[in-house]
């Protein structure tokens, strides 16, 4: 039912989109508007504000511009997240390594709150999440989030960052801030080609980009960008001979991205993106010893000197946005439909299921079962419709902009059951471990087709009473079909006091709908705990095993945010941006600490399952995150040349405040957010990170240095007090290049990356997730990088 109304929306989007030539050649330019305002392809849009022709500098809250054609040709980094993780201050984005699914995607998010607490945008719509939910061993545990990884960086014009609370204006998720992709519609034709690896000789790193874009109508662009990668797997193990693998995981992946916008009018435009990737990629779990026999989690017939299983995915990624804007009896209008479609779907190989083993030895046969299992996977659909009007009184309030418009988004999550031996207790209780080691493949009882729909409508003003103040004022009605509604305001100020100096501030509230994945996800799992195995079961929220733990229903999350900041400009070469934050979080979504079979209420629930310990999704935790954001600009000339300076820096700390127990958990406060659980919360990212740039360009060269800071972090282990938690120093490193062009229109530049060899903060492997001497904190934990590039444009 909800998907026939949600292809009802898509067909009446498509109807006015070709209706949309004759409205707008009805119309006129609004009040006020200037000749390259009424030109649509013209517009400059920048997040924080739905005034067309507003820049960035003229925003009364933080947004961070990056331009990312110079990351694409000679970049240390070769994918969106990290090349965003070590240029943008208050970004995130740790590569992990003994997190099972969480290997094969990298998370994102902003001022050290969760990648679903941060919203992202390509080209102003709403992009779709992944279908993977972190778990143990990731920073972002119980938290869902964006694939930037499925988007080129050659693709990419800009990346937009809007560093305040603004699910009044996009809706949830948008609790930390907003991250806005605009992707390039430049003329002409380029391609780049990149080769690297770590200094100790492993994880090649291979790119193979291009992009094209030919005029069409005119003005209107038609642009293509494919690209190719292949990484290959790392491993820091230590000692070196042992069955560990940890590292990076191997990937490949292909991705095809399109951006069309074709003028129709002087004032209609219809505009179309799409992207495509499909993507390979295999992290290695834990190692089994060689030394036990069946029953236990090894066969000695197979595999007796021991053995690492991989954890396979194949993940494909799907987004298409149609949509047509023009004006409307002076208003500026712009219809849109967008589709988000991302799944991922497990094999596990160089494994076993142990209890198939040992069922073949007790009927005197040889201990052997498959070796490779389809595991099953899961999927997530998004569909959104957008109808925005905006518009522009010069003579009403000093100058003011009305905009208001309407979303309706449809969702739906799927897990699907792995084959049966992926999964299956072939011998009974006390035999050999059931499932594939490694990852146990989903269960009938894990699958389920969930869906839910949701509808809003926004108001949004801002006026400039005099030239030295303008306000902002936003209103956004939100209805989910799932667990309610919710209002949410915003008000921002900003007040010129010289030509120089702009103080601006901001007040929001805002909220995060439960994800789909979070209400059902359902999976059992094994996780080493101080180095021994232990089953591990992912309870669905709603379902019997939580009911029966006390577990509520899960619903919304609310936040109210402030922040007060200024903006400098001594000079045209200079530039200050200063902007304190607090960000209050109540009733945020955690993955609750480990309940076992001693426990009161599900102790024999679990026992008779099978499984050592379960954990949910529950609504248990108030948070609130302080921090100021420090950014700096200025050119000037070194030794005959061009420099530009740059320098950014985030400070901030996140603390739970308080601890909500469900009726039947009161006094349990400790088992519902242990103090494991609370430091990921608290510290899943450092406490500071700072970036200063060096930009230097002289005739055919370019030099560029790049110093990057990660504060503190402290996480906890397995064993708790009076075992001391992981603290990790802080650390700092390098990226450095150095560029010769040539021919105008060719580069080479060859480069390195983490040049001081940084490396976490060495601590007890029986007390870290992955089993190593460090988690994926920092820097990561492979050392330095050289790499080469080459690009060149075709014209």
């Amino acid at each position: 039912m909800r998907r026939t109304r949600l292809w009802t929306a898509l067909a009446a989007a498509a109807a006015v989109v070709l209706s949309a030539p004759t409205l707008a050649q009805s119309g006129e330019t609004g009040a006020g508007a200037s000749a390259d305002e009424a030109r649509l392809l013209d517009q400059l849009t920048v997040l924080g504000s739905r005034r067309v022709g507003r820049s960035d500098t003229e925003s009364p809250v933080p947004v961070d511009v990056f331009t990312l054609q110079e990351l694409a040709e000679r970049g240390a980094q070769f994918d969106l997240a990290q090349t965003l993780q070590f240029t943008v201050p208050s970004f995130f984005s740790t590569r992990q390594t003994g997190a099972d699914g969480a290997d094969l995607v990298d998370g994102a998010a902003l001022r050290n709150l969760g990648s679903d607490q941060t919203l992202v945008l390509v080209n102003g719509k709403r992009r779709h999440t992944t279908a993977l939910v972190n778990l143990f061993g990731a920073r972002n545990r119980g938290n869902t989030g964006t694939d930037l990884n499925s988007l080129p960086v050659l693709a990419i014009d800009r990346v937009e960052v809007l560093r305040d609370g603004a699910a009044a204006q996009y809706g949830s998720d948008a609790i930390a801030g907003v991250m806005n992709i605009v992707l390039k519609r430049d003329k002409g034709c380029e391609g780049l080609a990149g080769y690297g690896k770590y200094t100790a000789g492993d994880g090649v790193n291979q790119l193979y980009s291009a992009y094209c874009g030919i005029e069409m109508g005119d003005g209107g662009i038609f642009s293509v960008t494919t690209e190719y990668g292949n990484r290959g797997r790392s491993d820091r193990s230590e000692p070196r001979n042992n069955p560990r693998t940890i590292g990076d995981s191997a990937v490949e992946s292909g991705t095809l991205v399109v951006n069309s916008e074709i003028p129709l009018t002087d004032t209609a435009d219809v505009y179309f993106n799409a992207g495509v990737q499909n993507r390979r990629a295999s992290s290695a779990a834990f190692a089994r010893d060689g030394v036990d026999d069946v029953p236990s989690r090894n066969s000695a017939a197979m595999y007796p000197d021991g053995f690492v299983p991989f954890i396979n995915g194949d993940l494909e990624d799907r987004h298409a946005t149609l949509g047509a804007r023009g004006l409307v009896a002076d208003w500026t209008a712009d219809l849109s439909a967008t589709y988000g479609y991302n799944e991922m779907f497990y094999d596990i190989s160089n494994t076993l299921n142990a209890s198939i083993a040992n069922f073949e030895r007790l009927n005197n046969r040889p201990a052997l079962s498959n070796t490779a299992f389809d595991a099953g996977g899961f999927l997530f659909r998004q569909g959104t419709v957008n109808l925005d009007f905006t518009r522009y009184f010069d003579g009403l309030w000093g100058g003011a902009n009305i905009a208001f418009g309407g979303e309706y988004r449809d969702e739906n999550y799927q897990i699907f059951a792995g084959e049966p031996g992926s999964y299956i207790d072939a011998d009974g209780a006390g035999g050999g471990n059931a499932g594939s080691q490694g990852f146990p493949g989903f269960q009938p009882g894990d699958e389920t087709d969930s869906s839910r729909d949701s509808y809003a409508l926004y108001a949004d003003l801002e006026v400039t009473p005099s030239d030295r103040l303008t306000a902002d004022i936003a209103a956004r009605f939100e209805h989910y079909s799932d667990f309610g509604s919710t209002l949410d305001g915003k008000a921002a100020l900003a007040f010129e006091v010289n030509d120089d100096f702009v103080l601006r501030g901001s007040v929001s509230s805002g909220f995060r709908a439960p994800s789909l994945q979070q209400r059902f996800f359902s999976s059992t799992f094994t996780d080493f705990i101080s180095g021994e195995p232990v089953d591990v079961l992912l309870a669905p929220n709603g379902g019997a095993i939580a009911r029966a733990a006390g577990i509520p229903d899960l619903t919304e999350e609310t936040s109210v945010s402030g922040a007060l900041g200024f903006t400098w400009r001594p000079n045209s070469s200079m530039s200050v941006t200063v902007d304190a934050y607090q960000i209050n979080i109540d009733d945020r979504i955690v993955l609750s600490g480990r309940f076992n079979t001693d426990d009161p209420n599900i102790g024999a629930i679990l026992a008779g399952v099978g499984v050592g310990e379960a954990q949910f999704f529950v609504n248990s935790v108030d948070t609130r995150s302080r921090g100021v954001d420090i950014t700096a600009a200025w050119d000037s000339t070194l030794w005959e040349g061009e420099l530009t300076t740059s320098i950014g820096v985030n400070i901030g700390e996140t603390e739970v405040t308080a601890i909500h127990a469900p009726a039947a958990l009161v006094g349990r406060e400790d088992v519902l957010l242990s103090e494991r659980e609370r430091l990921f919360i608290e510290n899943g990212s450092p406490e500071s990170k700072g970036v200063v740039g060096f930009d230097w360009t002289r005739d055919r060269w370019n030099a560029n240095l790049k110093l990057i800071y990660f504060g503190e972090q402290t996480l906890g282990t397995f064993s708790g007090p009076p075992v001391p938690n992981q603290h990790y120093n802080a650390k700092a490193s390098a990226d450095l290049s150095l560029t010769y062009s040539i021919s105008e229109a060719t580069k080479l530049t060859v480069g390195g990356a983490n040049i001081f060899d940084a490396r976490p903060t060495r601590q007890n492997p029986d007390e870290t997730d992955n089993g190593h001497v460090f988690e994926s904190v920092q820097f990561g934990l492979n050392g330095a990088a050289w790499f080469v590039r080459l690009h060149s444009r075709f014209f």
